[in-house]
This record gives structure tokens, C-alpha cells and sequence, in this order.
């Protein structure tokens, strides 16, 4: 049966540590192979969004569905078999192992892939990374851009349908970001669906159709990139944090 409308969606989502309210009524959906852009100001509530999403955070209001079944109340580990992965800000490579051992227990553990199957799962994860030559060093011996290139490898290699980016290119030059953009280009190509979160606003919409903006744990922008990026709403909740203003280059 194939399936029509979103992928993943979220309704009314909320989210608090202890008086701190973090997601308030948060709607979001992602479309079959779609590629959004999440943004704001630091505090804004967007990892937490990517937590909720994958698991590790549970909701205190709202509903989350995943390819038309409920997902709620399903763990990490649940639903990363059942095909949402997820990237981490700060690398997580498993200590003690080499590169492709790595991808070896994702492809296993998320995507219940064994033996040969498994091996040339790995194989393809590697090479679509830019990490073959990289294969037999430890994953803890990696400088930072290949540990992203790893941390990106290893989601991959789980066989997702939806893939949640926290801000992979943090860290990084303009050249190794521009690197990774291909990278993640050729995961949109093949129909794999992303929710990406990045303060570089002009890498993100290199790859990305539409951007969401969130501020103050609300969602306050969501469309076409260049409309949110001159949003008077997102100008101003820029403008009023930090140092990150929005670039539409």
C-alpha cells in the first residue's frame, strides 16, 4: 500500500524541565523525502525538537506519528528500527572500534542486517561518506571532520527513512562544510527524508526546500527559505540572541 501524506508528524508537541517550558504546542510534519531546515537562536528549543523526535525525550503533551502509526511512547531504539536515525552536535564514535566496525553495529542494530548483507551495507555507507580509505582506523583517532563524516556514516547505515541532522556542520571550515553539503545532497537524492538543524543558514539552504523557524519553544516561521529569512518574526528573534543573524547567500 503506498502511502500518502507526511512521513512524520507532530501535533501540539510540549515539552518542559521542570518550570522551564522548552515546546509549546509544536506542530511539524515532514514530507516523504522532504529536506527541512530548522533555525533560531540559541535556547530556541531546536535540539530538543530533534529529541523528542527520535525518542530520547518523551512529550508531556501532543502526539508524534511515523509513516501513519503512532510513535509516542516508542523509545530510541524502537523507533530507529522502524526508520528515524539521528546525528549528534558532538561526534559519538563507540570507543575501541575501527571505522567500519562502527557502521557494523548500526547496520545490525538498527537495520537488522547480518552477515554479507550487512558487510555491503557498510561498504556503500562508506564510500557514499568519503570514509573506504578511513575503514580500519579506530573512530576515536578521527579528527573532526571525518568523526562528522562517521557520525553521519553510522545514521546512515541504520537504513533510515528519515534522518534528523544536529547541526553537523558546527565546527567546521566553509570548505569542509561545503564537503558535507554533497554529502548530504546525495542522501536527499535518494529519497531519504531529512529534518536538518544548522546555524550556518547559507549551507542549510543548500540542500534544504523549506525552513522552519522556532523561537522561545514555538514555531514562528515555516515556508519557501528566502520568505522565512526576511520573516520580520525571525529577523527580530535573530536580531534579539546572540550573534547568529540569518544569511540567505
Amino acid at each position: 500500500m503506498t502511502q500518502t501524506g507526511p512521513i512524520l508528524a507532530a501535533t501540539g508537541l510540549g515539552k518542559r524541565f521542570g518550570a522551564l517550558v522548552v515546546l509549546e504546542d509544536v506542530d511539524f510534519t515532514v514530507g516523504i523525502g522532504e529536506a527541512v531546515g530548522i533555525v533560531g537562536p540559541n535556547g530556541a528549543g531546536k535540539t530538543t525538537l530533534l529529541n523528542v523526535l527520535s525518542g530520547r525525550y518523551a512529550p508531556e503533551a501532543g502526539r508524534i506519528t511515523f509513516r501513519g502509526a503512532d510513535v509516542t511512547a516508542l523509545d530510541v531504539a524502537a523507533r530507529c528500527r522502524l526508520g528515524i536515525a539521528r546525528s549528534h552536535q558532538i561526534p559519538r564514535p563507540f570507543g575501541g572500534m575501527t571505522v567500519f566496525e562502527n557502521l557494523l553495529v548500526a547496520a545490525a542494530a538498527g537495520a537488522g542486517a547480518r552477515g554479507r548483507m550487512a558487510e555491503q551495507r557498510v561498504l556503500e555507507t562508506l564510500a557514499l561518506c568519503g570514509l573506504l580509505g578511513l575503514a580500519n582506523r579506530r573512530g576515536e583517532t578521527l579528527g573532526l571532520l571525518d568523526r562528522k563524516r562517521l557520525e553521519l556514516a553510522r545514521a546512515l547505515a541504520t537504513e533510515p527513512a528519515l534522518l534528523l541532522l544536529d547541526e553537523i556542520g558546527a565546527g567546521l571550515t566553509d570548505g569542509e562544510a561545503r564537503g558535507l553539503v554533497e554529502i548530504i545532497g546525495a542522501i536527499r537524492e535518494r529519497g531519504i527524508a531529512i529534518v536538518w538543524i544548522e546555524h550556518i543558514v547559507h549551507v542549510l539552504v543548500q540542500v534544504v526546500g523549506r525552513l522552519v523557524c522556532m523561537d522561545a519553544g514555538r514555531v514562528i516561521a515555516d515556508g519557501e527559505p528566502a520568505a522565512v529569512l526576511r520573516n520580520a518574526a525571525v529577523i527580530d528573534a535573530y536580531l534579539g540572541s546572540a550573534t547568529h543573524a540569518p544569511a540567505h547567500g
